[in-house]
């Protein structure tokens, strides 16, 4: 067996234990502290409440460990097991161009592990989210989402798929660049278009209707120097009943998007509170940061992806019998994800970092307290676990652990008076 081969092996395998080591913390200590409210919510979070958030991080964290067996034996079959190959060989049988037969493999890779995850999917959200009466999803719509996704996939993901093969094979060694320049407009039009054209197929978004919420909120943005098109109320409850707020677009095509379910929850003083946070990343340019480095690694993963599409080792270590551009691209797609892992956690302090200086800023535009409360009962009613363990914590989390954040808003509280 050849010496990458038995790397990749081996760094798949060491990610599968690294995380089912986390999620076996995370389930220790989250059963260590079920039965009792830890101090500084004992008077805002009942036992019952801190119980069933405890009994339901333990029931996705079981789920999770599941799903990590199943994708790590996907992936080594897919691979080293022979699967790409197999598949690659079958639709060579059809003597398609190389553009299409290409395609094909590809899209029967992603349909074939689409298939693979949806039990786990349904398992997710009708058995667990539904036993703690989070899903509002019917079997129906659930099948819509699907349907609408794989057209969307379709739609948006086959004309870049094809574009991005057939620069692969006709546009010489520097093809990747070209192809970046593609992707950067491609997630730049997504990212403008989204509220507009695509998130209206999966919900309903209708302005803001209540006159003095609409006030508050409005003198807000105009406090953050934030422009819109509009703040929207979305029907989140159709779905889940899990509360939300975020803004999406870019440009001119802002939008602010609150849950129905965080509308009817949270007072108006909260719900300012909470915009504030989320105008923070806006104003603290966290999104365009975000946005930049994403851009930065892809432009680095398909230079690296330019010079492995041309190492017939790279395809023979994974399994693939013979090299072509739809392979390198498959094999790149499923293999970065393996070595990335490892990074995960720089990722997540630095998300952290941003929501701390999200709060921040919140406190600066509204009443830190104001925030800490709607975070506590955001806490409380989607079932979010008080007491997670410090080190799956520190590996996942892009949000700060509920004790460090609220005690970190108190003493912003206490600085300001």
């Amino acid at each position: 067996m050849h010496g990458l081969t038995l790397l990749f092996i081996a760094l798949a395998l060491a990610g599968a234990m690294a995380r089912q080591w986390l999620l076996g913390r995370q389930v220790d200590t989250v059963r260590a502290h079920r039965e009792s409210v830890p101090a500084p919510f004992a008077q805002t979070i009942t036992l019952a409440d801190h119980q069933r958030a405890a009994d339901f991080t333990m029931a996705h964290a079981r789920l999770t460990s599941v799903d990590t067996v199943v994708g790590t034996a996907v992936l080594l079959g897919l691979t080293v097991g022979g699967g790409i190959d197999a598949i690659d060989d079958l639709w060579g049988r059809a003597g398609w161009s190389s553009l299409w037969h290409g395609t094909a493999v590809i899209a029967s890779v992603v349909v074939l592990i689409s298939i693979i995850d949806l039990p786990l999917s349904i398992w997710r959200t009708f058995r667990i989210e539904g036993r703690f009466g989070f899903n509002r999803m019917t079997p129906a719509l659930f099948l819509a989402d699907l349907l609408k996704g794989l057209l969307l996939g379709i739609l948006l993901g086959g004309p870049l798929l094809l574009a991005i093969l057939w620069l692969m094979e006709h546009a010489g060694t520097s093809w990747w660049i070209v192809a970046w320049c593609i992707w950067v407009a491609f997630t730049l039009l997504v990212t403008w278009g989204w509220p507009t054209f695509i998130a209206p197929l999966f919900n309903k978004f209708e302005p803001l209707a209540d006159e003095a919420l609409r006030s508050r909120v409005e003198a807000l943005l105009v406090r953050c120097g934030f422009k819109a098109t509009g703040v929207f109320v979305m029907d989140g409850s159709r779905r889940s009943s899990h509360g939300n707020a975020y803004f999406t677009g870019l440009g001119r095509n802002k939008r602010i998007v609150f849950f129905d379910t965080l509308v009817e929850r949270l007072k108006h003083e909260e719900i300012e509170a909470v915009l504030a946070h989320e105008l923070g990343h806006f104003r603290l340019r966290h999104v365009r940061k975000r946005l930049l480095v994403s851009l930065v690694m892809s432009f680095a993963g398909l230079a690296v992806l330019g010079q492995l599409a041309h190492w017939p080792t790279f395809f023979h270590a994974l399994g693939l019998t013979t090299p072509s551009s739809h392979a390198a691209l498959l094999l790149f797609m499923l293999a970065t994800p393996v070595v990335t892992f490892f990074l995960t956690p720089v990722g997540a302090w630095w998300s952290r970092r941003h929501e701390f200086e999200a709060d921040h800023f919140a406190s600066t535009q509204s009443a830190p307290l104001e925030l800490a409360e709607a975070l506590v009962k955001l806490y409380r009613d989607n079932a979010t676990t008080l007491t997670p363990d410090p080190v799956y914590a520190s590996f996942y989390y892009s949000h700060p652990p509920a004790l460090a954040r609220i005690a970190r808003l108190k003493a912003l509280a206490g600085a300001a008076r």
